[in-house]
């Protein structure tokens, strides 16, 4: 399997990331609310305080519109309860102004003090159903509007969605200098291409390493006609046992009451439902042998009640080690993690597997304040 170059290639750690399930996403047993784990404020909170205490560098803070926490309030709320661990706020294009949204993140890049990372998505809004070409040059046009307003005195864009002349952009200026680290996940042509122009760390769901290889191949391409380098990471849930026949168990174990018509509406409410991305979350699922398992140690499960992220790493601690140390190889150097219930998976994660991996924040393009020094000083160029 051939290695991608990528910006970090001689960084020896790896940004490990958690999860705040902000989107009622949050059970005991997949696929069965339960009150105690409903997408509250206060759960969520908790969460967020337990991954900076394991010592987990970033936390995605996800979006949706149909359940759940607001998660640009949720950051601003996060910002005064945390001191150390990054936020990755979900970005969806188009649905606040992007000038005030350009604000909006400043601000909150101010409240962490640099700690603010931002995930752009590109999805349908409510009552939308619009093309995938309209709705990523809807996102390409607002990320290059919060370029201008990071990186400018004044905003003069002119674009098939978005107008503006000469717009002052002082309310806008973040903490880091040029604007937060911008995440993406996309799997059509236009995609990959605002990502490879754009865009610093190139996130991808859960697949069997030879699919994920090729992806990476393609956007390091695009990125590589814009002059630019990228970062690759992996959004997948975990489960870490001190056996394998432990993790297994638990991972039956969290299945074991789902209504498969139940879960297909959880499936099916997500806003990205019908998006490319799903679609190769099904098929992994259907290339699963009869227990679920696309790989010796990547299972299908989640994603029988789970629009999006729909596998799980499953093994003893060695085990899990040994796919993170594989994927390392790959050129990935984020992995955002999660597992149910997420709490109690942070806590079992954190004690088994966090202490023997090197962590780091992602390296920041020169010039920036870094949010958390790297564990090692970096022998590589800017990101460009």
């Amino acid at each position: 399997m051939s290695v991608v170059p990528v910006t970090s290639a001689d960084l020896d750690a790896l940004e490990v990331s958690w999860f705040a399930a902000l989107c009622s996403d949050d059970f005991a047993y997949l696929g069965v609310p339960d009150g105690a784990l409903r997408s509250s404020w206060a759960h969520c909170s908790a969460i967020l305080q337990e991954a900076e205490a394991q010592g987990f560098r970033n936390i995605l803070c996800p979006s949706s519109y149909q359940v759940g926490q607001d998660t640009l309030s949720f950051v601003a709320g996060g910002a005064v309860l945390t001191d150390r661990i990054n936020m990755l706020a979900a970005v969806r294009c188009g649905e606040m102004q992007p000038i005030m949204l350009a604000r909006t993140l400043a601000t909150l890049d101010h409240m962490l003090e640099g700690r603010l990372t931002a995930n752009i998505i590109s999805s349908d809004f409510p009552g939308e159903v619009a093309d995938s070409a309209h709705r990523y040059q809807r996102s390409r046009e607002v990320v290059e509007i919060l370029k201008q307003a990071w990186t400018r005195d004044r905003i003069d864009y002119h674009g098939d969605i978005y107008q503006f002349e000469n717009v002052p952009t002082d309310p806008a200026r973040p903490y880091q200098i040029g604007g937060p680290l911008l995440y993406f996940g996309g799997y059509s042509p236009a995609a990959l291409e605002l990502c490879g122009q754009h865009c610093d760390v190139y996130l991808m769901w859960p697949e069997p390493k030879a699919q994920l290889a090729e992806r990476m191949k393609a956007v390091h391409s695009v990125a590589a006609r814009y002059g630019r380098t990228l970062d690759y990471g992996l959004r997948v849930h975990v489960i870490v046992r001190d056996t394998e026949a432990e993790a297994r168990e638990y991972a039956e174990h969290l299945t074991s009451k789902l209504d498969d018509d139940y879960g297909k509406l959880i499936r099916d409410r997500a806003q990205d439902s019908g998006s490319l991305g799903v679609s190769h979350q099904a098929r992994a699922r259907e290339l699963a042998d009869q227990f679920g398992y696309v790989e010796p140690h990547l299972w299908t499960g989640i994603g029988r009640a789970r629009s999006g992220c729909g596998a799980a790493i499953v093994g003893s601690t060695d085990q899990v080690l040994t796919e993170i140390e594989a994927y390392q190889k790959m050129g990935l150097r984020s992995f955002i993690f999660s597992g149910y219930p997420h709490l109690d998976e942070c806590q079992s994660f954190g004690a088994r597997v966090l202490p023997h991996l090197k962590t780091c924040s992602l390296p920041h393009v020169y010039g920036r304040v870094p949010a958390t020094p790297p564990a090692t000083p970096l022998a590589v160029g800017p990101r460009r």
